[in-house]
């Protein structure tokens, strides 16, 4: 069930990116899920230092953001 899971959500990450929908990311998200059940707790490992990385390329770039809209409207006093 969570490789399931797991491919509709990659799937519907590759259908958001391309922009146009259609059958590639559901096709890629089932070959994803099989891939991951197939290459058990080092293919977890490996996906799960993978979204980890996301995450925190994420809070970097958004901290990044925020600093810089903060130097651009300084408060008053």
């Amino acid at each position: 069930m969570f490789g399931k899971l797991l491919g509709a959500f990659i799937g519907r990450q590759i259908d958001r990116r391309d922009g146009k929908g259609g059958v590639k990311g559901a096709v890629m998200g089932a070959a994803a899920a099989g891939l991951i059940r197939r290459a058990g707790p080092i293919g977890l490992i490996a996906g799960g230092a993978w979204l980890a990385k996301k995450h925190f390329d994420k809070r970097k770039a958004e901290k990044a953001y925020a600093e810089a809209r903060a130097a651009d409207y300084p408060p008053t006093v």
